[in-house]
């Protein structure tokens, strides 16, 4: 008899709440555990599930429940493939939030292994799901632009170094993963996923180490800061094997005013995200065009839906964790090339 409903296991109630919420709230979806070092915050999300839920400290323990069939890893970036690993190696289908690891060699790992033991593997990327940025991916396929040959992306913040939890700031951590990582792949989707070839790349901390740039409406003890071991700012050029160009950038913290952006240039027409705009120049007459994505959904729903679907209805994954695998490379390519001020072969 066929399965009719996925038991999901939620690892981490940071980016795990909308992720859960969203899986719980699908008609063919529960969470039926939570699994965080901290039972209260565990304790403070299960009061806005609609079941009750099992409590695990250890994800080594949770991964053996043999009533789980999928788990959820929302943990900071060190520890999505170890997470990672376990579960598949207990059969579980797994999702995992960006980036898919901390390191390329951690990223190879666990794509090798969901891939041997034939589980649904999946990235949880909320903004390649989200209305805009599909809406722009289903134009380029349907060739709207003609041939796309450069793109822009960018994700900046003035004031906003997150260090609630140190991995995010320790190595492994870092602007780049943390939020470029949305515009890369973002972008790179739209763009068709095009193979990469090289990498020049800039980066470095001109706020996080000396206690500024941190922002949210929090300040942090200088042994805080003092370990921090990451960019707060990243910025280079892709070129990919179709010819096609991309510049992309990250700011933790700057002085500019913050934003998210996709800019696209193509033969017959370019485009930006925000706000979701087509230009067009037809003999001499210039257009602006407001876009209005046919079908609106949020992108945590939108992300559980198709995990589950892929589940139970065995349709192939859109983001699988190999999709990870090239953006951690491209990745880990301009932050190697920042450190050597050489452009780096991918």
């Amino acid at each position: 008899m066929a399965k009719e409903r996925v038991n999901v296991a939620v690892v981490g109630m940071g980016i795990g709440r909308p992720n859960g919420l969203a899986l719980s709230n699908n008609a063919r979806g529960k969470v039926m555990a939570l699994c965080d070092l901290d039972r209260s915050r565990m304790e403070s999300f299960a009061k806005d599930l609609p079941d009750s839920v099992k409590f695990y400290t250890d994800y080594k323990e949770m991964c053996q429940d043999p009533d789980i069939d999928a788990v959820f890893v929302g943990t900071p970036n060190q520890w999505h493939v170890p997470i990672g690993l376990e579960a598949v190696r207990n059969g579980k289908h797994v999702m995992i939030t960006k980036p898919l690891a901390d390191s390329e060699e951690a990223a190879e790992d666990i794509v090798s292994a969901a891939e041997e033991a034939g589980v649904v593997n999946m990235m949880s990327l909320s903004t390649r799901f989200d209305d805009g940025c599909r809406h722009l991916g289903h134009l380029a396929r349907d060739d709207y632009f003609g041939e796309l040959y450069y793109a822009r992306a960018r994700s900046v913040r003035r004031n906003g170094i997150p260090a609630w939890n140190l991995g995010f700031i320790q190595k492994g951590g870092g602007a780049f993963r943390d939020m470029g990582v949305h515009a890369l792949d973002a972008v790179w989707w739209v763009l068709g996923t095009p193979k990469p070839l090289y990498v020049i790349g800039t980066a470095g901390a001109k706020f996080g180490p000396y206690g500024r740039g941190y922002g949210f409406n929090r300040e942090y003890p200088e042994e805080i800061f003092q370990q921090f071991e990451a960019d707060d700012y990243a910025g280079g050029f892709i070129t990919f094997e179709n010819g096609v160009g991309l510049q992309i950038e990250s700011f933790w913290a700057s002085h500019q005013p913050g934003e998210f952006q996709m800019e696209l240039f193509g033969t017959e027409a370019g485009a930006k995200l925000h706000p979701l705009t087509a230009y067009r120049c037809d003999d001499e007459k210039e257009e602006d065009i407001t876009l209005d994505p046919p079908q609106k959904m949020g992108s945590w729903d939108r992300i559980a839906d198709h995990f589950i679907t892929c589940i139970l209805d065995g349709i192939d994954c859109e983001a699988p964790l190999k999709h990870g695998l090239v953006v951690q490379r491209m990745m880990e390519g301009l932050l190697r090339s920042a450190e050597t001020n050489q452009p780096i072969s991918l």
